[in-house]
C-alpha cells in the first residue's frame, strides 16, 4: 500500500485509475475506505486520489492538534510526491475544511473545488462549546463516544433504513485512536473562516448539501453558495450529512458531472 513519511510520520494514501487528478478528502472519524462504493463511476478517465488524513484510517497522528492547515500541507506533500500540479478537489465536511485551507495557501493546485456537505463558516461560539463536550467525552471513553457519534450523522429515519452501513462505519471510526479523534476535534474548533475563497475564487466551487443535515444547517450552505458567482450547489432532498450513503447514486453523478464541468 502507498505511504509516504511527513514529518516523521507515515501517511496512508490510495491511486485509481489515470487521467486527470481528482483529490477525495474524507471527514472526521473516517477514511479514504469511505469513497469505495464512489471509484469506479468517479475513476472512468481520471486518477483519483483518497488520502487517510492524520490519525484517520492509517495515517498516523502528527501531535496532539491537527490543524487545518496542518493537514492541508500533508495533502500538499502527497500530491508532490505523485507530481500532481492541478486537480480537483472534493472534501466531505472536515475534508472540506482541510481543502479550504489548502486552497488558501495554493489557490494554483485547484482545478474546481467541491464542499460535500461542509462548509466555508469557522465554528460558532456555541459549536465551539460543543467541540470541548466533545473532546471531554473522548477522554472519558472515546469508543463510547464514537459508537453514539456516527448514527448522530445521518436523517434520523435514515438510522434504520442504513443500519448495517452505519454499523460498518462504527467499525471503521473506532480504529481512529483517541489521540487522533481529540486533535481533530480541536483543529476544527480552532478553523478560521474562508467564506472569501468562495467569493472570489478563479475556478468552479460546488455545494453538495443534505436538507436534512443534522451538522450544517442547509439554509446556511445554500446562502453561501448564493453569496459566491461561481458556486453551484445540489440541494439533496432526503438526506442527512452522510450523502454518500444517504443518496449514494445521486452523489455520485452529481461528483461526476461537477468534475467533468472543471476539466
Amino acid at each position: 500500500m502507498p505511504f509516504i513519511n511527513f514529518k516523521n510520520s507515515s501517511v496512508h494514501y490510495t491511486e485509481t485509475g489515470s487521467g486527470r487528478a481528482v483529490v477525495l478528502l474524507h471527514g472526521f472519524l473516517e477514511n479514504s475506505t469511505m469513497w469505495n462504493d464512489m471509484l469506479p463511476e468517479l475513476t472512468h478517465g481520471k486518477r483519483v486520489i483518497c488520502i487517510d488524513l492524520p490519525g484517520h484510517g492509517q495515517s498516523e497522528c502528527l501531535g496532539y492538534v491537527h490543524t487545518m492547515e496542518l493537514m492541508a500541507e500533508l495533502v500538499e506533500a502527497v500530491l508532490k510526491h505523485l507530481s500532481i500540479r492541478k486537480a480537483v478537489f472534493v472534501g466531505h465536511s472536515m475534508g472540506g475544511y482541510v481543502t479550504l485551507a489548502l486552497a488558501e495557501k495554493n489557490p494554483e493546485l485547484f482545478k474546481g473545488l467541491c464542499l460535500f456537505f461542509s462548509t466555508a463558516h469557522a465554528d460558532s461560539d456555541e459549536r465551539k462549546r460543543g467541540r470541548d463536550q466533545a473532546i471531554a467525552l473522548v477522554k472519558e471513553n472515546h469508543k463510547s463516544f464514537i459508537r453514539k457519534a456516527i448514527p448522530m450523522l445521518f436523517r434520523s429515519k435514515n438510522r434504520k433504513l442504513f443500519r448495517d452501513q452505519v454499523n460498518t462505519l462504527k467499525k471503521e471510526a473506532l480504529t481512529t485512536s483517541k489521540q487522533g479523534v481529540i486533535a481533530a476535534l480541536e483543529g476544527m474548533k480552532q478553523r478560521t473562516d474562508r467564506e472569501v475563497i468562495l467569493q472570489f475564487s478563479p475556478y468552479p466551487v460546488h455545494f453538495v448539501i443534505g436538507r436534512y443535515d443534522p451538522v450544517l444547517p442547509h439554509e446556511l450552505l445554500v446562502q453561501q453558495a448564493n453569496n459566491s458567482e461561481q458556486a453551484t450547489y445540489t440541494l439533496l432532498k432526503e438526506c442527512g450529512h452522510m450523502g454518500f450513503i444517504e443518496a449514494k447514486e445521486a452523489c455520485t453523478k452529481d461528483l461526476r458531472q461537477f468534475v467533468n464541468r472543471c476539466y
